[in-house]
C-alpha cells in the first residue's frame, strides 16, 4: 500500500511564497505520475500540477498556477514538491498530493492547509 503524508502548508500574506512536500513510502511505489491538487471551500478539487515520475520529468500546470508554482521530485527521498510563489488569497485551499499508476489518479494524501492573506 502506498501513503502520501503532505505537509508545509500554513498561513502566508499575498506575495509570499511556500514549499509543499509530499512523501511517499510503500514498498510497491513505482507511479507513473504524481501530482499536486486543490479544493477550496465550496469548490471542487481541481488539479494543479503534476510531473512524470517514470519516463522522464515532463511537468504540466493548471492555467492559473503557470509562471507562480514549480513542480519538483527527488528520487531519492520519494518525495515531490510545490514551491509556490506570489501567492494570491484566491490560492487559499487544502493542497492534495496523489499518485497515479496511468489510467487515474490512485492514492492521495489526507492534505495540508493553505492560508493566503490579502
Amino acid at each position: 500500500q502506498v501513503q502520501l503524508v503532505e505537509s508545509g502548508g500554513g498561513l502566508v500574506q499575498a506575495g509570499g511564497s511556500l514549499r509543499l512536500s509530499c512523501a511517499a513510502s510503500g514498498r510497491t511505489f513505482s507511479p507513473y505520475l504524481m501530482g499536486w491538487f486543490r479544493q477550496a471551500p465550496g469548490s471542487e478539487r481541481e488539479f494543479v500540477a503534476s510531473i512524470n515520475w517514470s519516463g522522464g520529468r515532463r511537468t504540466y500546470y493548471a492555467d492559473s498556477v503557470k509562471g507562480r508554482f514549480l513542480i519538483s521530485r527527488d528520487d531519492a527521498r520519494n518525495t515531490v514538491y510545490l514551491q509556490m510563489n506570489s501567492l494570491k488569497p484566491e490560492d487559499t485551499a487544502v493542497y492534495y498530493c496523489a499518485a497515479s499508476r496511468g489510467s487515474d489518479w490512485d492514492y492521495w494524501g489526507r492534505g495540508t492547509q493553505v492560508t493566503v492573506s490579502s
